[in-house]
Order: C-alpha cells, then sequence, then structure tokens
C-alpha cells in the first residue's frame, strides 16, 4: 500500500485529491493547521463514502511555518508521495498580507523541499504551482512561456517553483512543478469568484438576496474542473522522470461570461443583479491567461472532460441543492 502526505487537505484540491488516492487504494496522511473552528468540512464525505476508507486517512497537526513539525512528521511516516497543495491561496488578499503569503506559499515549500533533503526519505513530490505565474505574459502560456506574475501570490508561487526545479537539479530530487490555471468546484472556498458568483446566483433565485459585487469583468481566464485536475497531480510523480507541466482546458473565459452562464442557470439575467465595486479590482490586473496543455497531454495522457459551460451549471446546481436543504422544514426531511 501506498502512502502519500497532502499538505493542504483541508481545501478543494486536497480533499479531491485525498479521495483520490483512497481509491486507489493509497494510505493518506494530511497536513492541518491547528485551529479554534473545525476546518474539515471537505473531508467529512470522504469517511463516509469510502467505507472503510477512515482506516487509511489520517490528519496531523503540523505547519508550513514550523520546520519542525514538517521534519518530525516526514521522518515518522516516510511517504512514497509527498504532495504541497498548502499556501495563502487568495490573490486579492495576497495584496494586504504579503509577508504572510511569501512566508506560507513560498517559503512553506522551501521547508518543505528541505525537510525531504534533511531527514534523507526517498519520496516523489509534487509542488503546486500556479497560472499566476504567468502574470503578464502573453497567452496561451506553456512551459516554457515568460513568468511575470502581478502579485504577491504569483510572485510567491513563482519562487516555491523555481526552488522545486533548483532541488530537482541540485539534488537529485523527484520535485515535479504542476503549473494549473485556474479550477473550480463546489468545494471551492466562498470568498473565491467562481464560488462568489454560483452562491451569489442561487440566493438570488431563492429571495435570499439582491446584489453581487464584483471588480472586473474583462479579466479572461482558462477555467477546469478541479476532480480532473487532481489526476493530473498524480499522474506527474508516476513518471519515470520528473518533469513540470501546464494543466489547462486551452479556452479562456472571461469573468462576464462566467457571471452571464451562472445567472442564466436560474433564470435570471445578471445585469439586474450585478453591481461594480471597486474595492474588488486588483492593484494589478492579470487580463488574460490561457493553457497550451499539448505536453500534458502528449507524455501524461491527460485531457480536461468537464467543460466550461457544464462546470458552471454543477457550480450553481450544487448551491441551489445547498441552500434548499437548508431552507427545508425539519419536519418535512
Amino acid at each position: 500500500m501506498k502512502r502519500a502526505l497532502i499538505t493542504g487537505i483541508t481545501g478543494q484540491d486536497g480533499s479531491y485529491l485525498a479521495e483520490f488516492l483512497l481509491d486507489k487504494g493509497y494510505e493518506v496522511h494530511g497536513i492541518k493547521r491547528r485551529s479554534s473552528s473545525f476546518n474539515t468540512e471537505r473531508l467529512e464525505g470522504i469517511y463516509r463514502d469510502f467505507h472503510e476508507a477512515g482506516a487509511r486517512l489520517f490528519l496531523h497537526h503540523a505547519d508550513l511555518a514550523d520546520s519542525t513539525s514538517l521534519w518530525t512528521l516526514l521522518y515518522d511516516l516516510r511517504p512514497d508521495e509527498v504532495y504541497n497543495l498548502a499556501s495563502q491561496s487568495h490573490v486579492r488578499v495576497s495584496f494586504d498580507i504579503p509577508e504572510y503569503t511569501a512566508d506560507i506559499t513560498a517559503c512553506g515549500a522551501l521547508r518543505l523541499l528541505e525537510a525531504i533533503r534533511k531527514t534523507g526519505i526517498r519520496t516523489r513530490f509534487y509542488q503546486a504551482s500556479s497560472s499566476e505565474m504567468f502574470g503578464s505574459s502573453p497567452p496561451p502560456q506553456n512551459e516554457s512561456s515568460p513568468v511575470r506574475p502581478r502579485s504577491p501570490y504569483g510572485c510567491a508561487k513563482l519562487f516555491a517553483h523555481a526552488i522545486t526545479v533548483n532541488y530537482r537539479e541540485s539534488y537529485g530530487m523527484f520535485a515535479c512543478g504542476g503549473i494549473l490555471f485556474n479550477h473550480e468546484s463546489p468545494r471551492r472556498g466562498e470568498t473565491f469568484l467562481t464560488r462568489k458568483v454560483a452562491r451569489a446566483a442561487a440566493r438570488i433565485k431563492l429571495g435570499l438576496e439582491d446584489r453581487l459585487y464584483l471588480g472586473n469583468l474583462e479579466a479572461r481566464r482558462d477555467w477546469g474542473y478541479a476532480p480532473e485536475y487532481v489526476e493530473a497531480m498524480w499522474l506527474m510523480l508516476q513518471q519515470d522522470r520528473p518533469e513540470d507541466f501546464v494543466i489547462g482546458t486551452g479556452v479562456s473565459h472571461s469573468v462576464e461570461e462566467f457571471v452571464e452562464l451562472a445567472f442564466q442557470a436560474v433564470d435570471r439575467d445578471w445585469r439586474d443583479h450585478v453591481e461594480i465595486d471597486p474595492r474588488y479590482f486588483r492593484p494589478a490586473e492579470v487580463d488574460h491567461l490561457v493553457a497550451d496543455a499539448r505536453q500534458a497531454e502528449l507524455r501524461l495522457g491527460w485531457r480536461p472532460r468537464i467543460g466550461f459551460r457544464e462546470l458552471v451549471r454543477i457550480m450553481v446546481e450544487a448551491e441551489v441543492a445547498a441552500l434548499e436543504a437548508k431552507l427545508e422544514p425539519v419536519g418535512a426531511r
């Protein structure tokens, strides 16, 4: 039985990756930060759905800001695969807390790589890199495109990616960087754009609110379905030699297109409900990101299956169903 360690297991990608690996027979260990509130909601269904998976899914208190906890955990577990998904991952928020973003997103990856090197364990390492590294680089972007990040988050991800390459080339580590473009799902955090839009559309449909405040509607992104992207992460670590791969759909859409489809899904005209709020504009905008993922298709055999329109529908329908379940009278259940 293979053993995997996932940082950021309580997030969108971490929960889908845990589910994917458990389905493949792995023993899965995850790192969670100490908190006064529960932050494992995304994992609760996994315990139920996989029957005895609870005996193969373990959570440990550790932190990417604490080298000692990483060293101890790696030495004790000696995982076959390590997936570093943890970060301060909100781009807009990174402008407000740039130092923390750099410490966790950039230096956190370095601490983890150094812990692997110093403990001497033989493991395969995956670094969650980001299309935000490309920033203002002209589209489409592939593994050879210039990197011009436009946010503290993008800069931190660029360091994490570069240090992963450095450890691979300097110490012969099996270390890969997955440069993932935007990928969404009903498990996306509520403060992220796509989830915010899907949730607002559902609430407006049910009469719970009437307004949605957004920033730049013209920005274009390459949006995919998160459960498919964790498969690409796993495939990278199954190859004969470590490489970096761009992962995306190869098609971009504007924020306005996402909003329009989300409101169409609830039979509403978005123009009646959406207002522009300057507070949601970034100090430096990224205008257009779209992946050239031909290498992933050629070498990994990976291709996206869920299209943009279906992705939006999945997210909005999940929000409507969740809200209706909460609003349903207790006696009617």
